[in-house]
């Protein structure tokens, strides 16, 4: 009996080093994996998936567009997603096009290149239960660009930076008649390039930056389409 008190921890001790090992594990460094996780995923910001998940795999040039440059675009538009049809023509991750279905719109086409990004995609849609829903188009902008199709009521184009392909992306997008006459152009590029050049059936109604980046709303003028 004596002896069993004397092997026993004083309470205040044991209190005190169970609060010095929740610090430290707190404190601790996060894994490999922890940091692979965290930095390859983004949350839907609004609608029926809010917070819910997209994760995506590291592929140079991937690149979502930052959370608090989402919000502004989905602000922007918030009476233009209802029953739309939207082209995410860079995909990537799905964050721009998976938002846009979230908050009510009623098609995604999503056009993804990269092989790795373009699986993991698919699987979101999946786990989102949105297949019927959204459609993925493994092949480069271009190439869909000019395989012909149906125009949309929102386009997101959003190509990587340090490629100054949006000139050219959005000459293809015009001559295409890829937008429906009064739809609506979303551009993302590098905060230096400025407000891109626009085709003359091009309206500019937003233009901001964050950061690094630079994002801008167009709409196509029904008087001047196909012009």
């Amino acid at each position: 009996m004596i002896a069993a008190v004397k092997n026993a921890e004083h309470p205040g001790r044991a209190a005190k080093r169970l609060a010095a090992a929740r610090v430290a594990q707190r404190q601790r460094p996060a894994s490999a994996g922890e940091e692979r996780m965290g930095r390859n995923s983004v949350r839907v910001i609004g609608g029926v998936w809010r917070g819910r998940r997209i994760e995506f795999p590291d592929v140079p040039g991937l690149r979502p567009t930052p959370d608090r440059v989402r919000e502004t675009l989905f602000n922007w538009l918030q009476h233009s997603l209802a029953n739309a049809r939207c082209l995410d023509l860079f995909a990537g991750s799905g964050a721009l096009g998976l938002e846009a279905l979230s908050r009510g719109a009623s098609e995604a086409v999503f056009v993804e290149q990269a092989v790795p990004a373009a699986r993991a995609l698919q699987e979101q849609i999946q786990r989102f239960g949105a297949a019927s829903r959204a459609r993925l188009a493994a092949m480069g902008a271009r190439r869909f660009l000019t395989s012909g199709g149906q125009a949309f009521d929102l386009v997101f184009l959003d190509p990587p930076f340090g490629q100054n392909a949006l000139p050219e992306i959005v000459a293809l997008v015009a001559a295409g008649n890829w937008v429906k006459p009064g739809g609506l152009i979303y551009l993302e590029c590098e905060k230096a390039a400025g407000a891109p050049a626009l085709p003359e059936s091009w309206e500019l109604l937003k233009s901001k930056s964050a950061g690094e980046v630079g994002y801008h709303l167009a709409r196509a003028n029904a008087a001047t389409h196909g012009q």
